[in-house]
Order: structure tokens, then sequence, then C-alpha cells
């Protein structure tokens, strides 16, 4: 299972699989089908969670300094810590979708923040609708960040979708919102006019603008702008775009009443109504659980991404606290090649002085704090629903649906190719000890697809089925127990920023490439234009960034220009190139009902194996002076 081994004849089925075969079978699924939680929160690092750091250096700190998760901590005793779990794409849209669909961008079509449909006949569906035709009701509540539009109103991808930025922020309920004040236009970030929302908790709101996209505020409106950020002691990044984005504050409303606090409300009360309609926070009608069927939530909290805005009570915790800044020197930049200089130029964190540095990590690591807490809430709420229903139950937390550099690489951000961008934690808790143990830390390679083939197993459906083998991940359950479904490598891609680039991480290595030579989203007649480009061009243009993370696991030096990594550099390319642009890889123009060019000039290549010649492995792993630009 898991792609393994995919020949072209399986992409080229027919249509969206049908779901008659998981029909059928929900009618004589056990009685005691779980109900399942999956909790994502968003850009946050692993290392936020003690329990991480004490399964990888020993300490319960972060390499950076002190963490509180003491709700984390407890769930992890009582489950499977995977510390090892590597996401798809660094940003929110295109991980999300990988995770949802249990396929990797470069299969699914979706490398930034483009809307997608399910009228394609290469799509098959996400991992919800698969639940869902399995006899379970199923909820997303909080944020969504998926965009795929259903066939068939009949099969949403959700039965209940409660966002937390159109049904909740646009009805009242939340603490600071942002509008505009930056967008997309072919994967690139141009600046635009925006504003920004401050909700009081006496129920004033202020709205006032940060940006214009031709002119600079005026002196009344600078000046709005400044008692606002005086008044919750913000800090802004202070890059060529990114002017409005906080990295740093206190957040206008107190524990329990953010944003986060009200979707963990909404949540509850989505379980504490169940089999009767209720209210919800801004007044609409909503109609609470099913008990009757089991039950799959995704939940999904917005913390602790920006703007980064703990509460008070937390962020009084966390303002003394002693914090190593990660060591950073401009003179890294000088190895990289250009599209990485990109994502720094997007990011950068050079113009912020010491102390506001430490500003933006204490913030980070208390609003972490904080959402501890409220996922200990909501795990508990979950258990308690499902032992009163007679259920078994299931918890999975995926920590980050990617990660946040805090200085690492220079910058304050993601979209980078780095660990601190890449690099997750998930945890597993299930009634079934059988098949998820308490306290056990696995540490092979997991990659954020296989939630999908783990949620759908538990759910009773039968992922080893030839009509399952889209599924690129595993089902964790087996992966704890089954050698044979080890990986060497994990991967990933996306189009964001700074063009198409992917990556592989090896135990080893860390390498990554740019894929192709434009950053258009998909649009016909020219998917899969030049599609071995990156294979065929002069490796410089390539883009290639290529750590030995024996000797640099902080990926500070870029060996893939020297003269002893130079070949290995070249290899990598080969071994990524093949799978990403030619194993399957999909690129569709989502503006249009079926249009999509598939690539399967390297079928087969994705074989979950690194076997690098011994040759090419230098003896002594050192950086060496430049090789020759080719």
């Amino acid at each position: 299972m898991g792609g393994l081994g995919r020949l072209a004849g399986v992409w080229l089925g027919a249509l969206i699989v049908s779901f008659s075969g998981v029909a059928a079978r929900a009618q004589t699924l056990p009685q005691s089908q779980p109900d399942i939680l999956w909790i994502v929160t968003d850009d946050q690092r692993p290392d936020s969670v003690a329990a991480f750091n004490r399964a990888m250096t020993g300490r319960a700190e972060s390499r950076l300094g002190p963490v509180e998760s003491p709700n984390l901590d407890r769930l992890a005793r009582q489950g499977v810590l995977f510390v090892n779990a590597f996401n798809q794409a660094p940003t929110c849209g295109p991980s999300r979708t990988s995770m949802l669909t249990g396929r990797y961008p470069f299969r699914n079509g979706k490398y930034g923040w483009e809307n997608t449909h399910q009228t394609a006949d290469f799509v098959r569906p996400a991992f919800s609708q698969a639940v869902r035709r399995a006899g379970y009701g199923t909820a997303v509540i909080g944020k969504r960040h998926y965009s795929i539009v259903p066939k068939d109103k009949s099969e949403p991808i959700y039965d209940l979708e409660l966002d937390f930025a159109r049904d909740m922020q646009r009805n009242g309920i939340g603490d600071f919102t942002s509008e505009g004040s930056y967008g997309l236009a072919d994967s690139v970030l141009l600046r635009r006019a925006g504003t920004e929302t401050v909700f009081y908790p006496d129920g004033r709101t202020k709205t006032y603008q940060i940006s214009w996209a031709d002119r600079e505020l005026s002196a009344a409106e600078e000046a709005t702008k400044a008692a606002v950020e005086k008044e919750f002691d913000i800090l802004r990044a202070r890059t060529q775009i990114h002017t409005s984005l906080i990295l740093g504050g206190v957040n206008p409303m107190p524990a329990g009443r953010t944003i986060d606090g009200r979707i963990l409300e909404e949540f509850q009360n989505y379980l504490a109504n169940a089999n009767r309609d209720y209210k919800s926070t801004w007044g609409a009608t909503l109609q609470g659980a099913d008990r009757t069927k089991p039950l799959f939530v995704n939940l999904g909290f917005h913390f602790p991404h920006t703007p980064v805005l703990p509460p008070k009570s937390f962020r009084d915790r966390f303002k003394s606290k002693y914090y190593r800044l990660p060591e950073f020197d401009t003179d890294e930049l000088s190895a990289l090649p250009p599209q990485l200089v990109e994502t720094y130029n997007e990011a950068k964190s050079d113009r912020l002085t010491d102390s506001e540095k430490l500003q933006a990590v204490r913030d980070y690591y208390a609003f972490t704090a904080y959402g501890d807490t409220l996922i200990g809430k909501a795990v508990d709420s979950f258990v308690e629903y499902s032992k009163s229903n007679g259920r078994e139950y299931m918890v999975v937390i995926t920590i980050g649906d990617h990660g946040w550099q805090l200085g690492e690489q220079g910058i304050m951000g993601k979209f980078g190719p780095w660990d601190q961008s890449i690099h997750g934690a998930a945890i597993v808790i299930s009634s079934n000890k059988t098949a998820f143990p308490a306290g056990k830390v696995f540490r092979e390679f997991v990659e954020y697809v296989d939630f999908a083939p783990t949620i759908m197993a538990a759910a009773g459906v039968d992922v080893g089925k030839p009509e399952f083998a889209y599924l690129d991940g595993f089902d964790l359950a087996r992966a704890l127990v089954d050698p044979k479904l080890k990986r060497d490598y994990i991967l990933g891609e996306m189009n964001l920023v700074n063009g198409h680039r992917a990556y592989m991480r090896t135990k080893d290595f860390a390498f990554s490439m740019r894929t192709r030579d434009f950053r258009t989203e998909g649009r016909s007649p020219n998917l899969n234009r030049d599609v071995t480009w990156a294979l065929d061009v002069a490796p410089k243009k390539a883009d290639l960034a290529l750590y030995d993370l024996r000797v640099d696991p902080g990926e500070r030096r870029n060996l893939a220009t020297t003269l002893d990594y130079d070949d290995l550099a070249q290899w990598f390319r080969e071994k990524l190139g093949n799978i990403v642009l030619g194993d399957g890889r999909v690129e569709a123009d989502w503006g249009r009902e079926n249009a999509y060019n598939l690539s399967n000039f390297a079928g087969g290549a994705d074989d979950k194996r690194i076997a690098i010649p011994p040759a090419l492995l230098p003896n002594s792993p050192r950086v060496t002076r430049p090789g020759p630009n080719r």
C-alpha cells in the first residue's frame, strides 16, 4: 500500500473512485467503530512540547529555552508520540490538503493556495468523505484552509463545516483580525490595502487601516495604528512585504475568550448538544453531534499562527524567561541558491533588535502554552462524550500543520525546506491500547500523508484494497509493528513565495531543489510543460541545497556546490527529481472542470529507499572549497 510501485494504469483509472464499495461495507462493520478526533494546530513547532524535547534531547526545555505543555505531555504518556513527523508543504493550504487527501502535493495537484475541486478525473476522495461513507457523522470546527469543492453536494467534505474566519470572525467572534495587507499573484506575495480589527472584552471593536497598495498611510492613520500597537505591545516584522505581520504582543481578549478559546467553546457545544439543535456563539442555528453514528471531528486551532498574541495571563508567565537566540550569520547566505535567498528576504529578522527577537520567542512559547490548555480540555471533552455513548475512541494530534522559524536561517516565518519549517510531531491516543500502546515513542520517519490511512483504517475502511492504492501514506497502527513500512526519506513540495521547490530528508542529509522554471499556477495548455527541466538544466539553475546533518544539524552550510559533495548533490537531484517530476506528477488547471496532465516517466521511483553509492559519501564530512559553477 502507500503508493509503492505505482503503475501508470492506477493513475489513469476512470472517474473519481466510487464510494459504493465503502458504503456496502459500512453495513457490516463492527459496532466498535471508535469516535475519532483529529486536532491540528497551526505553525506550531514540536519543540514547544516538553515530551518531544525529552524524547529528542533528554531535557524538557527546547534548544532555545523553557516551554510549558502539561496537557500534551499527559496525552503523550497515554498514547504514542511520533517525534519524526514531517509535513509535505511548509505552509497551511497545501499541507492541509495533502493531509486531507492522503496524497503528496505533486500527486493531488495543489502546490499553493489554489481553490481545487473534485470534478477532475484524477481526483480521489478526501479521507473525511470515505469515513463518512463508512457510517460516520463528520464535522470540521475551527481552521479548515484546504479549499476543496466537492463534486456533488450530496458528498460534502464534512457534514458540518464551521470555519473560524468565515463563520466566527466575520460574525463578531474573535480577538484580533487582519484583512488584506498582502495578497498572492502567480504565487508571489504582493502588498495591498489592508485593515486590522481589535475585539475588546466589552464588545467594542476598532477597525483601522494598516496599509495601502499604492501609497503610505496618512498621518492620522499612522497615529491610530501606532496607538493600537502601543496598547497591545505589538511587534511587527520588518521585511519588504510583511510589514504588517505581527510576531508578538498581548491578546486583547483574556484566556478562554480568544479566537482559539471560542473554537474550543464551539466544539464543546457541538458535543454537549448532541441530537438537538442549538445556537452558536454568534446566534446561528446548528445541529449537534448525532449520537446514533460514530463521530469524526477535525478540530483546527489557529494558535500559534500570526498574530502571535498570547493572553496576558500566559504572557506574564513568560516575560522574564531566558531564551537563547538561534545563531545566524549573513555569511551563510553566500552559499545559498537564489531561490532560498528569496525565502530569507521574505521573512528575515535582521532588522529586529535582540530584545525584539527575544519578545517574539517568548510570546511564541507563551502562545503555545496557552494552546496546550485548550487541547487538554478538547481531548477530555471528547473522551467523555465517547464514553457517555459507550464507544471506543481515538485521538490524533498533529502538532503543527507545519513549523515556524524563530531565527534559524535568519528568518521568523516559514516557507522554507529547513527542519524548523517542515518537522512536526504527532500523538495518537486510543482506547485500544493494542493498536496504540501508552507511553511509546516512535522514532522512524512519519509523513503527514499518514494521517488519512490511519484514520480511515480506524474507522473500518480497508485501506489495503486496490481502490485506495492512491494513498501515499501508511496506517500508523501498522507502521508501529511492520518493519516493511519503514521509509528512508520524507518528501515535500510547494509553489509559494519563491516558486516551486521540492525537498527530501534522510537521517543524514537534507536536500532541496527548484522543480519548475516558473511560478504561475497551473494553466492549460502548459501543464507539465518541460517537466524534466530541473533534471536537464545546469545544476546551478536548479538552485540545489544540500546539508550534511551528521556535522551540521542546524542546516547552516549549504554544501551542494563544494567539491566533496557536488556528486552527491547530483545524485539527490536525480533521486528527488524523478520522484516529484516523473512518478505520478499532476499539474491541473483548477479553473476548468477536467484539465490536467499526468507525468509518469519515472513510475515507481518513489520506492522509499535511499541507497547512496558509498563512493559519493565523503569519508570525513567537512566543509571544503567551492566547486565549479556548472
